[in-house]
């Protein structure tokens, strides 16, 4: 829905984290193995080290062959990998949040479903005594604004959440810990009452990346007009409906005007979800009335479900111990993040080849830019965030990263991801048995970019349906569709150094974790994996093998 522009460079994403942060302790690597060459000397292409088995190294001597914006690249043995280090040496961080959020992405189709489809005149068991729910019900109407009154409806949804949405709930009670701190900020500044921050839980289940099914896009699920309205940018590279901070302040400033114009928080919900004009039309066609649950059956079917969402939200989230409910919560304070503006094009690979930062957790503390790239756009600033601890490294070797990449651009013939021709786009027909991952791999795409390239929100495909596939070697790839559609390679003949066997506990994400440059992407376009679930024993392949 709707976007702000924010000054602050910085900003601090409180977490409470359940694990302890550890410093990692290892072998001192002997120093006639290591050496540093500038990064001119040696192919540009040279990629991560494998650092399986050096768990420290000391820091090099600074060298006076590095001054003239070389990259500093260390060898082990006969390996060798970008060394780019900051003032002092950065801290290991805890990646919990990047896994918690990026797992946390596939739930807003669940909640979406859930307030299109709320009936409040289903039957649903009762689990929660009504004397009860009328008691805090009361309560919560004494610390906010809104109109929070027991009615029958609201009792069926909130009993219809604790039976059937638990799991839900459970995780917006985790996810929540990282960005209400921030909501919570800007709601004060703008005088709006902080429990609105549940909205965003009811219009995203806090995917900053989610989008509906008629485009609304981010944690606050702005409409393309909606958006520029508030400034926010949205272009080939960059939907800033996804920047947590702009959209939320945007939302902020929409929230305010809409109360202006109803004077209620109610109505000014409801019109945040279906515009003032439907709300408008509702109170004509209810003879006047102006209170939310009198003119509920006069609204579009997804906005009757909203407001209830909403509330049932709130007070599950308010009364989330009373009812057993439990996320996960850690001691763990703070998870700090800066920003840095960009003066050149660089891409979410080049930041993790040269910072050490794997893509997903840049795509997580960064979802505004829709290619994985960052533009540099005359007139325009566009910021890279990353933690704390790598920041370092990218601001103390900024002149040579920029000049690193623009030799590796001029180096590809086509560099960027969208500078296709249209000769290349391929109309694919989903047939019987085909899944996302199938087709990612047949035509040497990854299964994310298929997504973006049809807007789908889910891996669901139907058969019959078109798909529009964009590839660089169209005829190779042609000649692939028509080959045995057999297209995960068997791992029997690979070493097993090229294969992981899954453990119980394991997931894409913790897999991606233990192999450097490998990402999840990688795991599921080269083993043909279409979703998150994985079996224990399960052998999965780590290269792009053919055989």
């Amino acid at each position: 829905m709707h976007l702000y522009k924010f000054g602050r460079l910085s900003f601090i994403l409180v977490l409470f984290a359940n694990i302890s942060v550890f410093a990692q302790e290892v072998k001192e690597v002997q120093k006639e193995h290591i050496k540093v060459i500038k990064a001119k000397d040696i192919p540009l292409d040279t990629l991560a080290l494998d650092m399986q088995g050096i768990e420290k190294m000391d820091e090099l001597e600074s060298s006076s062959d590095l001054n003239d914006n070389s990259l500093p690249i260390v060898t082990i043995g006969d390996k060798k990998t970008y060394d780019l280090k900051d003032l002092k040496i950065a801290s290991t961080y805890d990646s919990l949040w990047m896994k918690e959020l990026y797992e946390n992405a596939a739930l807003y189709d669940e909640m979406y479903e859930t307030v299109l489809e709320i009936d409040t005149a289903e039957v649903v068991d009762n689990t929660l005594n009504t004397d009860t729910l009328k008691l805090r019900l009361q309560r919560l109407n004494q610390k906010t604004p809104f109109n929070v009154a027991y009615n029958p409806s609201l009792e069926k949804v909130i009993n219809s959440f604790l039976v059937r949405k638990r799991g839900l709930i459970e995780r917006m009670l985790t996810v929540s810990q990282f960005y209400f701190p921030m909501f919570e900020e800007q709601l004060d500044k703008y005088d709006i009452p902080l429990e609105m921050k549940y909205l965003a839980i009811v219009e995203s289940a806090l995917n900053p990346r989610a989008r509906s099914r008629v485009g609304a896009t981010g944690l606050w699920q702005f409409m393309y007009g909606t958006g520029k309205m508030y400034k926010l940018d949205v272009s080939s590279y960059v939907d800033e409906r996804r920047d947590p901070i702009k959209s939320t302040e945007a939302a902020c400033k929409y929230l305010s005007k809409l109360y202006g114009i109803f004077e209620d928080w109610d109505l000014a919900l409801a019109a945040y979800n279906s515009g003032p004009g439907n709300v408008n039309k509702a109170i004509r066609r209810s003879g006047g009335y102006k209170n939310y649950w009198n003119i509920r059956r006069n609204l579009p079917r997804e906005t009757a479900g909203y407001v209830p969402a909403f509330l049932a939200t709130m007070y599950l989230l308010e009364y989330a111990d009373e009812h057993g409910l439990k996320g996960k919560k850690v001691d763990r304070t703070y998870f700090e993040t800066d920003t840095v503006h960009i003066k050149s094009l660089i891409s979410f690979d080049q930041i993790s080849e040269l910072v050490g930062i794997g893509v997903e957790e840049l795509k997580v503390l960064n979802p505004a830019y829709k290619l994985d790239i960052i533009p540099h756009v005359e007139g325009k600033e566009y910021t890279l965030r990353l933690p704390i601890t790598e920041m370092g490294k990218f601001v103390a070797n900024e002149e040579a990263i920029y000049a690193h990449v623009k030799e590796q651009f001029k180096s590809k013939e086509s560099p960027l991801p969208q500078l296709v021709k249209t000769d290349d786009r391929i109309r694919y027909k989903v047939r019987s048995g085909d899944y996302l991952g199938k087709i990612a791999a047949r035509y040497g795409v990854g299964v994310s970019q298929i997504k973006r390239w049809n807007g789908l929100r889910s891996n669901n495909l139907r058969i019959g349906q078109r798909l529009t596939i964009f590839t660089r070697n169209p005829v190779s790839a042609s000649k692939t569709a028509s080959k045995s559609p057999q297209t995960v390679a068997s791992t029997t003949n690979l070493p097993a150094s090229k294969i992981h066997t899954v453990k119980s506990g394991d997931s894409l994400w913790t897999i991606s974790r233990k192999y450097p440059g490998i990402s999840i992407e990688n795991l599921r376009e080269w083993n043909g994996i279409s979703g998150n679930n994985l079996k224990p024993g399960t052998k999965l392949k780590l290269c792009n093998c053919s055989s």
